[in-house]
């Protein structure tokens, strides 16, 4: 429900390279390779970065920062490298990194083993994107609600270099996702459904969905 003008700013990043990349060659211009969505949680992060993947008809691949983690030294290195590599020959991918904070916060910033894990996986992440081919079109959407302690090497050109808030759905939003979700339910002639979107300010998809 709602986003129109978020999903028409990656309509310009994301479908435009996938669908025309020779016009960037063209006039010698590279593609951004990524974003990064931030916001607060259950605002639809993930349904918006599969929503894009779709009108682009790309494949999409979702990971979760913590599933790349693992205590056995190299292996979480090897995690990255393998889906990056899944990506490329599923290209034109699009490959979200969900919870991306709980593996790209600021290096040595974690303690312990698993600390040493993340900053591996980061630098291995980092090396993959900068080793992307431009012809191999794999674009990558990052989603975190805690911007404030990425690290900054993750957000430089190249990388995640654009950052796209993901807000909390406004009346006319919560209005669509109420009208979505009860479409298939039996409801009650006097249920007020405008009035549901106008109380339910500060509510997220998520918890309308509920």
């Amino acid at each position: 429900g709602g986003l129109e003008n978020v999903k028409r700013e990656l309509q310009e990043t994301v479908q435009y390279p996938v669908e025309h990349p020779e016009k960037f060659e063209k006039f010698g211009m590279s593609p951004s390779k990524g974003v990064l969505f931030y916001g607060p949680p259950g605002c639809g992060k993930t349904l918006l970065a599969k929503a894009i993947a779709n009108e682009c008809q790309a494949n999409f691949i979702s990971i979760k920062g913590p599933e790349l983690l693992t205590m056995w030294f190299g292996e979480s290195e090897a995690n990255v490298r393998e889906i990056f590599d899944k990506a490329r020959q599923s290209a034109p991918c699009v490959l979200f990194f969900d919870e991306l904070d709980s593996i790209a916060t600021q290096r040595g910033s974690s303690v312990g083993d698993a600390g040493g894990a993340a900053d591996r996986v980061l630098n291995q992440l980092l090396t993959e994107m900068d080793g992307m081919n431009a012809k191999k079109t794999v674009f990558i959407i990052g989603a975190t609600n805690r911007p404030d302690i990425i690290d900054p090497a993750l957000l430089r050109p190249g990388r995640l270099d654009q950052l796209i808030y993901i807000p909390l759905p406004d009346e006319d939003s919560r209005l669509n996702i109420f009208k979505a979700c009860l479409r298939k339910s039996p409801v009650a002639k006097d249920v007020d459904v405008t009035a549901l979107a106008k109380y339910t300010q500060g509510f997220s998809g998520a918890d309308i969905t509920e």
